[in-house]
């Protein structure tokens, strides 16, 4: 009897001991993953959030709510390519814009290019200022161009990504710079639906291309995501900025990209930075670490460290 006892002892803290191994080495991947980011952001006075999509797995990291900032220009251009694709509008269909309904005070490339003049652009055009440059006043015009920030608002919220939510164009939030938190979300939200837009068929297959293209050519932010990533990958991203507050506090400092790995396979990565009283410098140095990090961790490196 006493045998029989201690037989079941010893099986019981083997399987235990076994247990115990598997916790140890098999557990480890969500912990690593989190443990590396922490590394990055430890001390940094910032709320950082991050959300990484591939192989059909999704990945967070702090996934709270943060104010958009101009990450808010994608689903914008979805909406937009959604009503060309049901009215049959040809992207190349020339707008006429009046000079009154351009900001001068705000960013905006499109309106340095005709400082005091009507113009004529395609929606094409308006498209690649608005994604590429990330361009205010196209932004804008193209959320008229959607059928306004509802239409916008309700195809988000079609998609059923999660937390998505878009209620201010750039004037009114240039206007209030506060109301900037009526465009929020996660980051884990902000994957999937660039991933529902990217790869779910929810546009056609020449205009997925076309914005994947334009997402390529973005223009700010190249020491953000594409900063940390190793030359030559193709990348394509969207940056989000804010102006600081009196007292030095950047609000949003976010980017959200897609970008293949060594394989071929393809990762969909959102790093926000919220409340930063960091640097514009060292919010992209965190941003570009953490790309690092997320390409070395699903490329299979980053899981062993």
């Amino acid at each position: 009897m006493i045998r029989c006892v201690l037989r079941l002892l010893l099986t019981a803290v083997a399987l235990w001991v076994a247990g115990m191994a598997v916790c140890a080495c098999g557990e480890e991947p969500d912990g690593i993953f989190r443990r590396g980011i922490d590394r990055i952001v430890a001390g940094k006075r910032a709320t950082v959030g991050v959300a990484v999509l591939y192989d059909g797995q999704l990945i967070t990291y702090r996934d709270e709510v943060f104010p958009l900032m101009s990450v808010f220009k994608v689903p914008v251009a979805y909406a937009v390519l959604v009503r060309m694709e049901e009215e049959e509008i040809p992207l190349e269909t020339m707008l006429h814009v009046e000079a009154d309904r351009m900001q001068r005070d705000t960013y905006s490339p499109l309106a340095a290019l005709y400082p005091d003049r009507d113009f004529d652009i395609s929606i094409a055009d308006l498209l690649r200022f608005c994604i590429s440059r990330s361009d205010n006043n196209a932004c804008d015009l193209l959320i008229a161009c959607a059928g306004g920030i509802g239409r916008v608002d309700s195809l988000v919220q079609a998609a059923d990504v999660g937390w998505l939510r878009l209620a201010a164009t750039e004037a009114v939030m240039h206007a209030d710079p506060a109301l900037c938190h009526a465009n929020s979300g996660t980051p884990s939200a902000s994957v999937k639906l660039l991933d529902a837009v990217l790869n779910g068929g929810l546009l056609s297959d020449s205009h997925t291309a076309f914005l994947r293209h334009i997402m390529e050519e973005t223009e700010t932010g190249a020491d953000k995501i594409r900063g940390g990533l190793p030359a030559g990958i193709p990348v394509g991203h969207k940056t989000g900025s804010s102006d600081r507050l009196p007292d030095g506090t950047k609000i949003g400092d976010h980017d959200v990209a897609f970008f293949l790995l060594p394989d071929g396979r393809e990762c969909l990565l959102a790093v926000f930075i919220g409340n930063s009283r960091e640097s514009d410098r060292e919010n992209a140095r965190m941003i570009a670490a953490i790309a690092r990090f997320v390409y070395d961790y699903c490329s299979g490196g980053g899981r062993n460290q």
